[in-house]
């Protein structure tokens, strides 16, 4: 068999087809070359991708460099003989690994989700007869029939067909079934244009043909679509990026600033080498944030519930932050700007153009003229118009159980349904005694009818078909000259408006005429009018657009439409000018160099191919853009992988879209996207409140330790309780903070810069502030309590105690960056008070309970040493609100002056 690798079938004879791959367009293979071919080169099936195994997802939530200090001071205390120090740190480590693999781990089925799409059996011709067999038996060379409803088994060259339509969308985007031929095509066809091809995975709508084998398995169109998924690496979020490299500065100045107090310890201040290990593991202990991870993961998760509640479903945790920070949402049009639903918007005809109010399936609406309803009774060119639409149908128009409308057929017939059912009068379905169904060869269908006593035919198809035929123009009476040039000019301005323009078209005949052929609307037909025919924006869609720019979001239209369609769609939305498209032919002839500018020039892209779609996306992010991809066809999955953030559509989209994304809108709302988005913004400020409150707890210990070395005390603190106040503080009260409103304005602001570092210049102020007070009032109270030679439990406990209520009424200072903590919002999150209450529970459980004492080293307090822990919360709390006051006071006075 000749090599058909990079074959351009579509561009070849189908005689020269059957030749090169040395088959019979009439009887196929023979059953013993399809055996030997089948051997040869393997099923028709596509590679299973390896999976993960369970215990390594569970043991790379270990992979983070804080954890990895962690673990090497448990290895340390074990070595040293302290099983406790040792159990707790390793638990800490364990409860971080489990959260994230539970709140993060997801199973890739986006492989599957292909392979469900392809076809299970196939009929074809093997030694002149038809049999059926298994879709993955089938090989290049093989005849294959297919009729309406068939799935396509692979990829074929046409070699025959009769009013063969096929539904591509999923695979290319176009919004309607593809009229198939079998004449060749120029070489530079672009994939949605191959209409002498078939696609594995797409399906027949109406018509019969048949084709050959050409490409089978990984070869196919939605093959390689399979591998470029593989292909695709996994975008790390920018909140992930910027925790790693948090992490990293972290456990580098840990290190060093250990090494150097061990140093000092133990040559300057006469410690024991054992001693001062385990005083240098405190102070790694006390700096390391251990439940940054886990709480970090529940307040996503928590995200994560709110945007389901929005119509949200986010799939994997740091999707919810990076919706925060997208600044381009790059959007397929069909199904997901757009209706998916075909909608007469206006109808024709030689005196008066009607508006048709209302979209989708839905009859729904009005149909008007100069504003004002029209009544078809009252208007005889309308009158027939619409029973000339409704009665040439196939189609049939029902609702379903949850009250929404679906057409079964030709959504070009259903919209004409949908639109008689807008007129105001009852438009009757007329006895059809003679009929001229619909073929792809001539596209026009005509029946014979009688209206109001009078015999008719009528006719609606291709207005080329229709102006060929008619001599006159219907006007109720005689009728007068048909002027084709007017009628193109109509046409030609519903076309511009991204509109697919229909013609309509009678003739009276005799009451004597019982049957019709082509001959007897040859001539003599009628104009009645012409109807433009769209799939409408979502009305939704056109407001989220708007909220999209007013956030700083730019938005790109990207879909398998024809350019002009895909501009005036587009103007509609609010996308582009409505005057430039950038079309997949010319962005495969660009360098990336220059997809980069012009990925940013254009908003609308148009007739794009799956490749296009994932170069668009690259170029975006090339450009240092957080990039969203929304989409609901196979066409779409390559793309949203590799964007920051993949948008399936929940309703419309495919199961290989929704497999490859990181959210899925349940509504196929483009709107839920800006509510996600604004959820994001949320999630990520109530981050960074939780970073600024938790962070002090760290920087006050290891100050505390330090200062402790560096003067010869005792170790304020021991390990184990250390561990105690960083998980108390991380996974109750900091929890409190994820449930705090978005703050006003965040909807006004733009994206935030992906490269900006976690921590603002003012954020590390406050953190070194609140440090600097709990650690120096701590140790100035363990220098009084050591020279009173109070007992060293109560030491330890008391520091534990201050601690803790410092970082409690911290947390009330962190509910707002600079505003007064008392404003209007200070009892509307409950959780905080929650948190306090069980916050000061676990408190008094580890002063109090005895096997508290034995684990943790601490002992019961007496009334009035609980004094200084609340006292330094109070003072905590007010030394900070005056200082946010101070801020408060330059911020604004800049930005007046600004």
């Amino acid at each position: 068999m000749a090599e058909n690798e990079q074959q351009k079938w579509f561009a070849k004879d189908t005689d020269d087809v059957a030749q090169a791959l040395e088959t019979d367009a009439s009887s196929g293979l023979s059953q013993d070359e399809a055996s030997s071919r089948l051997e040869k080169n393997g099923k028709n099936e596509l590679p299973e991708a390896e999976k993960e195994p369970t215990w390594k997802k569970f043991l790379k939530h270990f992979h983070d460099v804080l954890i990895y200090v962690l673990l090497a001071a448990a290895v340390v205390t074990a070595i040293l003989g302290h099983t406790v120090d040792t159990i707790v740190i390793l638990a800490v480590a364990v409860i971080n690994a489990t959260i994230g693999y539970f709140q993060e781990s997801r199973a890739e089925k986006a492989l599957e989700g292909i392979k469900d799409m392809l076809s299970l059996e196939a009929t074809v011709i093997r030694g002149g007869d038809s049999q059926e067999i298994d879709a993955s038996e089938l090989v290049v060379g093989d005849l294959v029939q297919l009729r309406a409803g068939d799935k396509i088994p692979a990829d074929l060259r046409v070699i025959e067909a009769s009013n063969l339509n096929v539904e591509e969308s999923a695979l290319t985007g176009e919004s309607t079934a593809v009229e198939k031929g079998t004449e060749p095509l120029d070489e530079d066809t672009i994939l949605n244009d191959r209409d002498n091809m078939l696609f594995s995975g797409t399906s027949v709508s109406s018509g019969s043909g048949m084709g050959i084998v050409v490409e089978v398995a990984e070869q196919t169109e939605i093959g390689k679509i399979n591998a470029s998924i593989s292909e695709v690496d996994d975008i790390q979020t920018p909140l992930l990026k910027q925790t790693a490299r948090f992490g990293r500065i972290i456990a580098m100045t840990i290190v060093v600033v250990a090494a150097i107090m061990f140093v000092i310890g133990y040559f300057f201040r006469g410690y024991e080498a054992g001693e001062m290990l385990l005083n240098v593991i405190a102070l790694a202990v006390a700096a390391i944030p251990e439940g940054l991870p886990a709480i970090l993961s529940i307040i996503l998760a928590i995200g994560v519930q709110n945007m389901a509640k929005r119509n949200s479903i986010i799939r994997n945790l740091p999707s919810v932050e990076t919706l925060g920070s997208v600044s381009i949402i790059a959007s397929d049009k069909t199904g997901t700007l757009t209706k998916n639903e075909m909608t007469v918007t206006a109808v024709m005809t030689d005196e008066h153009d009607y508006e048709v109010k209302g979209t989708g399936y839905a009859p729904e609406g009005s149909i008007e003229k100069d504003g004002e309803t029209a009544t078809p009774s009252e208007d005889k060119t309308l009158y027939h118009f619409l029973h000339a639409v409704k009665n040439t149908n196939d189609a049939s128009l029902t609702k379903d159980d949850d009250d929404n409308w679906t057409i079964d057929g030709d959504p070009t017939d259903g919209c004409f349904l949908t639109l008689a059912e807008k007129a105001e009068e009852d438009i009757k379905d007329l006895e059809v005694i003679s009929k001229i169904p619909f073929d792809s060869d001539y596209k026009y269908m005509a029946v014979l009818v009688d209206v109001d006593d009078e015999r008719y035919i009528y006719m609606k198809g291709a207005p080329d078909r229709i102006f060929e035929r008619a001599d006159s123009v219907f006007d109720g009476g005689e009728g007068r000259d048909f002027n084709e040039s007017e009628w193109e000019e109509k046409m030609t301005e519903r076309a511009k408006q991204g509109e697919r323009v229909i013609g309509v078209a009678l003739k009276k005949v005799d009451s004597s005429t019982s049957e019709i052929d082509h001959e007897d609307i040859e001539s003599g037909m009628q104009i009645i009018g012409l109807a433009g025919i769209v799939d409408p924006p979502r009305e939704e869609a056109i407001e989220a657009v708007k909220e999209c720019t007013r956030a700083g979001i730019q938005v790109k239209m990207i879909t398998g439409d024809h350019a002009d369609t895909a501009k005036a769609i587009g103007h509609q939305l609010g996308i582009g000018d409505g005057e430039h498209a950038l079309t997949g032919r010319e962005i495969d002839k660009m360098s990336d160099e220059e997809l980069d500018d012009a990925a940013l020039e254009y908003d609308v892209f148009a007739r794009t191919s799956p490749e296009n779609k994932l170069r668009l996306v690259e170029a975006f992010q090339r450009q240092g853009k957080i990039s969203a991809m929304t989409g609901d066809g196979v066409n779409d999955a390559a793309a949203l992988k590799r964007a920051d953030i993949g948008v399936a559509m929940g309703i419309k989209g495919t199961e290989v879209a929704k497999d490859a994304s990181e959210m899925v809108l349940v509504d196929d709302n483009f709107r839920t996207i800006v509510n996600a988005v604004e959820e994001g913004r949320r999630v990520y400020d109530n981050l960074k409140k939780t970073i600024l409150f938790i962070l002090p707890t760290n920087g006050a210990q290891a100050l505390l330790i330090v200062a402790a070395i560096l003067l010869g005390l005792a170790m304020p603190l021991t390990p184990v309780q250390i561990l105690w106040v960083n998980m108390v503080t991380a996974v109750t009260i900091s929890l409190a903070l994820a449930f705090e409103r978005l703050e006003e304005g965040a909807m006004d602001r733009p994206p935030r810069d992906p490269n900006a570092p976690l921590l603002s210049g003012y954020y590390i102020f406050r953190i070194i502030l609140v440090s600097v007070i709990i650690s120096m009032a701590i140790l100035a109270v363990n220098i009084s309590m050591l020279n009173q030679e109070v007992d060293t439990a109560i030491v330890h406990t008391v520091t534990l105690n201050m601690l803790v209520f410092a970082q409690l009424f911290h947390l009330f200072n962190c509910r707002s960056e600079i505003d007064f903590a008392f404003d209007s919002n200070f009892f509307k999150n409950k959780a905080v008070f929650i948190v306090s209450a069980i916050l000061i529970a676990l408190q008094l459980l580890i002063t109090y309970a005895p096997f508290m004492h034995t684990l943790f080293g601490t002992t019961a307090l007496s009334l009035d040493q609980w004094i200084l822990p609340i006292a330094l919360g109070f003072a905590v709390f007010v030394l900070i609100e005056i200082e946010k006051l101070i801020t408060r006071t330059i911020v604004r006075k800049k930005g007046k002056t600004d």
